[in-house]
């Protein structure tokens, strides 16, 4: 067959190139940018080369971490092999930044080690097998406020550089996110007030600084002006993660700067919003979310808390501290900041993360690896008695112990994106579009605006719609419509390898006409055709299929998905308010009673022996 001769041939492609600019286009998704995708991760982990996992027994270094994560098989640092039924989408390898790797490299003599005093003798200490000493040393220096190896940038720069060389070894983009980042472990008087500080960016610009650590300051304000002062001569971005304020005696969302103790102003308000734009709400040291005192009409609210003092201070935890620990009760305080400045401090979204320091991200009640490598999988004491926090002595005698049984399995951070990019995750993160749960992979999403109705929910463009009409978790709404009350469109799907849903719920809270805060809850959908009263709420439990001698369950009851349109029956145009949406899985079994089961020993005398596993997503704010 002979060749058609170039005439025809473009003749037949102009005919082509006509028909094509005459015909509207065919994909419909040609110009969709919005987040179509949740990620799920930890932005909290530490390995051997924190201080205080490396000297105690942590083997499992960076590379390990990220292996893990990525769904290979690692034998844990007690010989114990481990494997993630699902691999993460992204990690942060979140070492403390003080004397960050000065452990591994004190056990393999490194030079530079070597050639301090302090690094010589804890080097002998390791190489004694007398690890719990050499970490006691550590401890005690690091207690004093004074960097043991002040000086040794050498050594610093190296373990920084073989950090950032590891994370960009690991970052594929597309198919795993691996961020360079770092903790800021400020501990004043024994109390959290810890940081996580998540890079945008890759190794070049990362190089160019070293970690600012607690050793620098203990105050966050001085680590925003040193994440500016990276920004403008990098070019690059930052942002950083708070976490457990509910060990910090009340200091992480307190009313006064921390130093000099003056009232927070809109400057201060302003830039802890810029650089702290989310909050790491649940973790292994406790769940941060609510708690019972505060509010007393959410029987949720008693969950996996950690309420008896700080992490090593001696004082107990007393009322008036925690309305400056407690996210719900925070943003409230948030809504009255910005009535008064006219800026909101506490603004933040929500994520979960583990802040596990054995190099391996186990966030299941079935999976469960420790906090720290002594509480490993084991039948031993340790595992479920070890003090994990108060081992300071109580002044007044008070009982301030925290025990291993009562370390969570969780959390992790979903984050809704369009790639799974360092870029793209990052963006989320800092537009306030994830949320938080306890260790499930329960999808969430809602969307806010002036426009939605019931038959919403049903659309088969529901996001497209959601983002073309209304504003998504961590968004704001602007001033009323005329005489419009603001609806909300929410959709709830199980993790697909656990538990139905029990209920979807939106937390309200408001500031009134006289400057006070208010909060309440809203049942918004229920599994097992309960009903809903006319104030809101479900008032029957969705039941409990947990078989405690067995450590299993059924999804007999609950519901895989869950969705609901909701008008806010309550809205006035003249309050301020925000709204977020918790999302509660039906009981199953907690690590303690997997444990039981597995080891044959006893579930400690208070641990529950099911929960309900949930998600809490970044509030949408009105003001107006």
């Amino acid at each position: 067959m002979k060749p058609l001769p170039v005439s025809a041939v473009l003749l037949c492609c102009s005919v082509q190139l006509a028909a094509a600019e005459n015909q509207p286009e065919y994909s419909p998704y040609l110009d969709d940018n919005f987040p179509n995708q949740v990620f799920f991760g930890d932005t909290h982990l530490h390995t051997s080369y924190s201080a205080d996992a490396g000297f105690v027994g942590t083997t499992l270094g960076p590379e390990e971490a990220y292996r893990f994560a990525l769904g290979e098989e690692v034998t844990s640092s007690t010989g114990v092999r481990a494997k993630l039924q699902r691999p993460l989408d992204f990690l942060v390898v979140a070492d403390h930044a003080e004397n960050m790797g000065l452990a591994p490299l004190a056990v393999v003599g490194d030079p530079a080690i070597l050639a301090t005093d302090f690094g010589r003798e804890v080097h002998e200490l390791l190489k004694a097998g007398k690890g719990a000493e050499a970490f006691d040393r550590w401890r005690s220096e690091r207690a004093s406020g004074k960097d043991p190896m002040a000086g040794e940038n050498a050594a610093a720069q190296t373990v920084w550089e073989r950090m950032t060389s590891i994370a960009q070894k690991f970052n594929d983009p597309g198919h795993f996110t691996a961020f360079i980042g770092y903790e800021w472990t400020s501990v004043p008087g024994g109390n959290n007030l810890h940081r996580n500080v998540i890079f945008r960016d890759g190794k070049d610009r990362a190089d160019q600084v070293l970690p600012f650590s607690a050793y620098d300051s203990e105050d966050a304000e001085d680590l925003w002006a040193w994440m500016a002062a990276y920004e403008a001569k990098t070019n690059g971005r930052l942002l950083a993660i708070p976490h457990n304020g509910n060990l910090s005696n009340g200091l992480m969302f307190d009313d006064v700067t921390f130093t000099g103790k003056k009232p927070l102003d809109r400057d201060y308000a302003e830039r802890r919003a810029r650089w702290e734009p989310i909050y790491e709400v649940t973790q292994m040291k406790g769940d941060g979310e609510a708690h019972p005192l505060l509010s007393q009409n959410d029987e949720f609210a008693d969950f996996e808390n950690w309420d008896v003092g700080a992490i090593n201070a001696p004082e107990a935890k007393t009322p008036d501290m925690l309305p400056r620990e407690y996210a719900r009760t925070v943003y409230q305080r948030g809504l009255q900041y910005e009535e008064k400045l006219g800026a909101n401090p506490f603004k933040f979204g929500m994520v979960g993360s583990t802040d596990s320091h054995t190099g391996l991200s186990t966030a299941e009640e079935n999976n469960y690896f420790g906090k720290i490598t002594v509480l490993e999988p084991a039948p031993s004491h340790d595992r479920l008695y070890e003090v994990v926090a108060g081992r300071t002595p109580n002044p007044e005698g008070k009982d301030i112990k925290v025990y291993a049984w009562q370390v969570s399995s969780a959390g992790l951070a979903a984050v809704w994106a369009r790639e799974n990019t360092r870029e793209a995750l990052w963006d989320a993160m800092a537009r306030k579009e994830v949320y938080a749960t306890t260790g499930t992979r329960t999808r969430v999403r809602v969307f806010g605006g002036w426009e939605f109705n019931a038959e919403d929910l049903d659309r088969p463009d529901f996001a497209r719609y959601g983002y073309a009409n209304g504003v998504p978790m961590g968004g704001d709404l602007s001033a009323a419509i005329g005489d419009k009350t603001p609806g909300f469109l929410v959709r709830a799907m199980r993790d697909p390898d656990g538990a139905n849903l029990d209920r979807i719920q939106i937390i309200k809270g408001w500031t009134d006409a006289d400057g006070e805060t208010n909060e309440r809850i809203y049942d918004l959908a229920v599994s097992d055709g309960r009903n809903i009263d006319k104030d809101g709420r479900a008032k029957t439990p969705v039941g409990n299929s947990v078989n405690v001698k067995q450590a299993s369950y059924t999804n007999a009851i609950g519901a895989p998905q869950l969705q609901a349109f909701w008008r806010d029956p309550d809205f006035d145009p003249r309050q301020r308010a925000f709204y977020y949406v918790r999302a509660i899985e039906i009981p199953t079994p907690r690590w303690t009673t997997y444990d039981a089961k597995v080891f044959g020993v006893d579930i400690p005398d208070g641990a529950p022996t099911s929960i309900q596993e949930r998600a809490y997503t970044s509030p949408i704010w009105y003001q107006p």
